[in-house]
């Protein structure tokens, strides 16, 4: 797949105990938790820029979490390259289940050279 405008790429998720605003310390309810919904959406970027070849990081999510759904709820986070400027891949990302959209926002990733980008880590 070429990086390119308008690439498009869908990730799939049922929503488990494990996916919930209790497990995520985010709310006190089993629905969905934004926390979830967001690595869901950045999944969704992430493995769009591996199809295309490109390893990266993500630097920005701005997203708003619409909708509850349940446990057992399959979710589906799309992901669209809207920008690209260099290194830096702006995207629209979507989450929805079966009853419709249930959040959406921007994201923004950096293509990087994976060893390169460790290599100025430093270990604590």
């Amino acid at each position: 797949m070429e990086l390119k405008t308008g690439e498009e790429y869908t990730v799939e998720h049922t929503v488990t105990e494990n996916d919930t605003a209790l497990a995520h310390k985010s709310g006190g309810l089993a629905v969905y938790a934004t926390p979830a919904m967001a690595a869901l959406m950045e999944e969704s970027a992430y493995l769009l820029l591996r199809e295309c070849g490109e390893e990266s990081v993500g630097t920005e999510l701005n997203i708003s979490h619409t909708r509850a759904c349940l446990c057992g709820a399959v979710v589906k986070a799309v992901a669209k390259i809207t920008g690209i400027e260099g290194r830096k891949i702006t995207f629209r990302v979507e989450a929805c289940d079966s009853g419709g959209p249930i959040g959406e926002g921007d994201h923004t990733r950096f293509v990087i050279d994976p060893e390169k980008f460790m290599s100025k880590l430093k270990k604590n």
